[in-house]
This record gives C-alpha cells, sequence and structure tokens, in this order.
C-alpha cells in the first residue's frame, strides 16, 4: 500500500508492517495506524508514521541506548491490551523534540512508545510514578558521559 509520509514523500509499505494502536495516541486518538520506518540510513532515528495523515509523525529513538539505567515497568493491562508473550517481542521507543542545535533535542522519557512487535500492536504509556521528565535531554547526558 502506498502512504504518503512527512519525511520521505510516498512510501510503498506491506499492511503486514502496520501497527495498531487501539486508541490512538495522547491528543492524536484517532490516528489508529502508524508504520515505523528508518529516518534516514546510519542514524539511530526512526519515524512513528501515521498511516492516515502525513503530517503525523514523531522521531523516535531506542532510549536504552543513550539512558543507561531507563527502565520500564509494564502494568498487567497494558501486557495483555498488547498480547505480549515474549519479552523479545516487545520494542520501546521514546518521542524526540527536536531543537537547534540539535545536542539540546529532549526525549520524552515519562511517555515511551510500547510496541509488540509480533503482534504489530502499540500503544503510548505514562509513567506518572517514576522520575523521568517529558523533556530529557539525553544527548546532552550522552555526550557528556563519553
Amino acid at each position: 500500500m502506498k502512504i504518503e509520509t512527512k519525511y520521505q514523500g510516498i512510501v510503498e509499505i506491506a499492511e503486514d508492517r502496520f501497527i495498531t494502536f487501539e486508541k490512538g495516541l495522547p491528543a492524536f486518538e484517532e490516528e489508529t495506524s502508524f508504520v515505523l520506518l528508518p529516518f534516514e540510513e546510519n542514524t539511530p532515528f526512526y519515524v512513528l508514521q501515521s498511516t492516515k495523515s502525513a503530517s503525523v509523525a514523531f522521531i523516535v529513538v531506542n532510549p536504552f541506548d543513550y539512558v543507561s539505567q531507563y527502565e520500564v515497568k509494564l502494568t498487567d493491562s497494558t501486557i495483555e491490551q498488547l498480547e505480549i508473550e515474549k519479552q523479545e517481542d516487545v520494542a520501546i521507543f521514546v518521542m524526540l523534540t527536536i531543537r537547534e542545535p540539535f545536542a539540546e533535542t529532549t526525549a520524552n522519557l515519562q511517555g515511551p512508545v510500547v510496541i509488540n512487535a509480533a503482534k504489530q500492536k502499540g500503544k503510548q504509556i505514562l509513567m506518572n510514578e517514576s522520575n523521568y521528565q517529558t523533556k530529557h535531554a539525553i544527548f546532552a547526558v550522552a555526550k557528556g558521559a563519553k
């Protein structure tokens, strides 16, 4: 199926790659079908792109590459909703807010996107009981740690 994307124009995507977000994403509840696309070759970034609206696209990254002690605890209801059977099927991403200069880009560590890759089901969860922030400077931390 051909879909129009925000960053890559029109692309051909097999429908079995579509990820269903049963209740959409916060503030985008009507957007229930997404696809995960590489942002650019040789970068760690992906685009969580709506399959219906080209303008609805989020830059995401694997948080574990940047925040060594990052933890996501899934509730039983999330595990059930996403039909998670094995930990290996779970992919976790965080949304970025891109800033200039890029080193000031922040990540929403409080609201990770959880995807069951085996079932192509996803959900953004909210970790209110954590010390994580919605605007966490992960690149500044990663740069300072090296």
